[in-house]
């Protein structure tokens, strides 16, 4: 047989892309940017120096375990960095230095590749980092600033009322002693003294909380950015973020108001990890089901339990033990929802 009739065989898939992994990871790079730079904007330079460590110890170890495993240079593919800056997006501005360098160790490491690198790996690593770092160092990830944009407000009102706590972490710890009445989180918060007045302010990211998690508006170009290149699909986003919304409001998360219908699902919403978790780590491509029943399933599941956690647990955050808890079950989830091969029949239809 002539060189020209020989076959090559290869595993599957065989469906031709033109996006490569280095395209790819690249591209959420960019989709990430504005959220980091308005972080960086309202926190300071040393929201800068968190990045920066948690994307070089990334690296670092990325570096490290090319050379144990003998894989060849992967530091380009960009895989490593998106780990660092969604690592240092999930740190408070304050953190020691060491505890997010510890978070992109554990990630790279110990989640990605002990597993076999990337692509094997059952759950998102930077989640894994920070949940690693929260309960070994919680002090030290419990350390808010408030912008600095918001200084003025801070310095007319006492000290004591706004250090020290995110919007949804101090209505959580507040709420519990508060004998007065109010008819929601933001007229709580104005009632305390909290120098946040509006959703407005919540929805831009005037507000304290993890680097890279503040503005909704921003996270939210971004996402639908790579949901409009075919990066992201539309179902996890809006069915994690729609499920939870809605168990919120009829679950009354916060209990604010007299009626059965009586949470308030925007405030949860533009509050916490919730956009960041949803749009750019629970859409990771190697931690989430395949399918489209799949992802709608997952989502529904990542909502739920992040409104349990949320809702009934003793932290006022919930979303990365939500969706790592999720990730779990992302191969049993493949597997219920895989689609019948070309040319059998359902069972059902066997039997008849």
């Amino acid at each position: 047989m002539s060189d020209e009739l020989k076959l090559s065989i290869s595993s599957s898939p065989q469906i031709h892309s033109p996006q490569s992994t280095a395209k790819i990871m690249w591209l959420v790079v960019a989709a990430l940017v504005p959220a980091g730079v308005w972080g960086v904007y309202i926190f300071g330079l040393r929201a800068l120096l968190v990045i920066a460590v948690s994307v070089a110890a990334s690296l670092a170890a990325e570096y490290i375990m090319t050379i144990v495993f003998k894989s060849g240079n992967t530091l380009f593919d960009g895989s490593a960095f998106v780990t660092g800056l969604l690592v240092g997006y999930n740190m408070p501005p304050e953190v020691p230095l060491y505890v997010c360098a510890a978070a992109s160790v554990f990630a790279i490491i110990v989640v990605k590749w002990t597993f076999g690198g990337l692509g094997a790996n059952w759950m998102n690593p930077a989640l894994a980092g920070r949940v690693f770092v929260f309960f070994s160092w919680t002090s030290g990830m419990s350390k808010w600033t408030m912008p600095r944009i918001l200084a003025d407000a801070v310095s007319s009102a006492s000290p004591d009322t706004v250090s020290g706590a995110t919007p949804l972490g101090f209505v959580k710890t507040n709420l519990m002693n508060f004998t007065g009445t109010s008819s929601g989180p933001i007229d709580f918060l104005t009632s305390q003294g909290y120098p946040v007045h509006s959703y407005l302010d919540l929805f831009l990211g005037k507000i304290p909380g993890c680097i890279g998690e503040v503005s909704a508006l921003l996270i939210l170009i971004g996402g639908i950015f790579l949901i409009l290149i075919k990066i992201v699909n539309w179902e996890i986003p809006v069915f994690y973020i729609g499920s939870f919304a809605l168990l919120t409001w009829i679950f009354g998360g916060l209990n604010f108001g007299n009626g059965f219908f009586s949470g308030d699902p925007l405030f949860h919403v533009l509050t916490g990890g919730l956009m960041l978790g949803a749009i750019f780590m629970a859409t990771d491509m190697v931690t989430s089901p395949v399918t489209r029943k799949g992802m709608i399933i997952y989502a529904i599941g990542c909502g739920f339990l992040t409104f349990l956690i949320r809702s009934y647990g003793s932290f006022p955050e919930g979303v990365s033990l939500a969706i790592i808890l999720m990730n779990i079950f992302v191969p049993l989830i493949n597997r219920l929802t895989q689609p019948v091969k070309f040319g059998r029949l359902p069972k059902e239809k066997k039997n008849d």
